[in-house]
């Protein structure tokens, strides 16, 4: 038990709405029993069942005037006493208050994730009505074969398919793009080649569609499920197919019903026609959901938003800084580089893109400075974008290794769970099944008038 004598009384003030703020202020027994677990009067002792680790920080604050997040002090631990004493945190240092509001999340996220499969362990032990055993199982069958490849072959077949048609998807939208049958498109005619490639992207979209209609039945809250990320990316991708089934048939109606005319109208819709195919590469993004490769590149990206916005800002910056350099030193010291149209450096928003392209060391050399000034600028803004690209890497490495080792963990702890939870079900199963076998030895022989525990002795 910590025991501190407070001497805080003109600090408190600045904090009146702090725990100790309010407890300096109360006039009455009770008013104090309120705030604190315990008072004695004769020694005018506050008790606080609280962490005495996370009382001291915060009571160096109070003091002091400095909160910050010590290694030793756990982030969650000290987020809750923040809020139990009342103290905001605005107050703490930026850098400590993101990796403790960043630490809670995870830790928010990771209890919400337990609580899903502790109800979910729950519904698998519980023994359902007789009327609801079809339905629950069902549905349950159904959640395990498209939520968890790992369930069973069902899972694994169901995943395999799934991935399959992505690729296939990819490979038809690629073989659609080449000469021949983009001149075909143009000149509205469809060869046979063009059918096949129609049946193809016909089947791979009927079956996304019902991939996307059983996670729909399946999912516990429907809400929740149009609200995901990957699900809006399901709908966005599947339903350009069949609105553009809708507009190639109106564009059909157009063309025959006013010949001569809508000529203008056509190619919009054509336009919007290809606009639409091309959307189908957001296919590639389901994948996300059989790879622990992409959901560990998609929760690094989440976590380390502030160092890619450092690095926009960083590239940003040399652009701004380097493009109206090079614009002087060619367009001022090279006058004839600035004639020819492929080495031209004409204005400075011109410049942007060699500025780009130079500090992300790129260099596809369709724009090169000819003048010793404009070279020098060029090895500058080389140097510059090998430097910026070079500071925040170091971190987002480290958090991509971080969070595949959280998801690897997750993925282990959900599976044994799961397996857990599956062996409890069937021990039940099983243990109502010999339940239901002895009730039925029990009345045969109820029935046929014998004795469960016949007279060992005889007359």
């Amino acid at each position: 038990m910590l025991r501190q004598p407070l001497h805080l009384s003109l600090s408190l003030e600045q904090f009146p709405l702090s725990r100790l703020g309010r407890l300096r202020l109360c006039s009455s027994l009770e008013d104090i029993v309120k705030l604190c677990d315990d008072y004695d009067e004769t020694r005018r002792e506050f008790f606080f069942d609280r962490n005495p680790a996370a009382f001291r920080v915060i009571l160096n604050f109070l003091a002091a005037g400095k909160l910050r997040l010590l290694r030793e002090l756990c982030a969650v631990s000290l987020h809750d006493e923040l809020n139990y004493w009342g103290v905001d945190h605005a107050h703490m240092e930026r850098c400590c208050r993101r990796r403790m509001l960043t630490r809670v999340e995870e830790v928010a996220e990771r209890k919400r994730k337990e609580e899903e499969w502790r109800q979910r362990r729950i519904e698998m032990q519980r023994l359902p009505p007789v009327d609801e055993t079809g339905y629950r199982r069902m549905m349950s069958r159904l959640r395990e074969v498209v939520e968890n490849p790992q369930s069973g072959w069902a899972g694994k077949i169901f995943a395999c398919v799934s991935m399959t048609m992505v690729v296939i998807t990819v490979i038809s939208l690629c073989i659609s793009t080449m000469p021949d049958l983009r001149q075909e498109e143009r000149q509205g005619e469809c060869s046979q080649k063009c059918r096949h490639m129609f049946v193809v992207e016909t089947v791979c979209v009927a079956w996304f569609s019902m991939e996307f209609l059983l996670r729909f039945l399946q999912a516990r809250s429907k809400l929740e499920f149009l609200r995901g990320p990957l699900n809006i990316i399901d709908a966005v991708a599947i339903l350009p197919f069949y609105l553009s089934l809708v507009v190639g048939e109106k564009s059909t109606d157009q063309e025959d019903g006013k010949p001569g005319t809508g000529r203008g109208y056509l190619d919009k819709l054509g336009l919007v026609l290809r606009l639409m195919r091309a959307l189908r590469i957001l296919y590639v993004m389901r994948l996300a959901r059989h790879s622990m490769g992409l959901q560990t590149l998609g929760l690094t990206m989440k976590r380390s938003i502030r160092e890619f916005g450092l690095l926009v800002l960083f590239v940003t910056v040399g652009i701004a800084f380097f493009s109206p350099m090079v614009h002087l030193a060619e367009s001022e010291l090279a006058p004839t580089a600035a004639n020819v149209p492929h080495h031209s450096f004409s204005s400075i928003p011109v410049s942007y893109w060699w500025a780009i392209i130079s500090m992300t060391t790129v260099g596809y050399g369709d724009m090169v400075p000819h003048s010793i000034p404009g070279q020098m600028v060029a090895l500058s803004s080389i140097l510059s974008g090998i430097l910026i690209m070079a500071f925040p890497a170091t971190s987002i490495f480290h958090m991509f290794s971080k969070s595949y080792q959280d998801l690897k963990l997750e993925h282990d702890k959900l599976w044994k769970e799961e397996t857990g939870a599956a062996l409890a079900a069937n021990i039940l199963e099983s243990r109502r099944e010999r339940e239901a076998e002895g009730d039925g030895i029990w009345s045969q022989r109820q029935g046929s008038g014998e004795t469960l525990f016949p007279s060992l002795g005889g007359d």
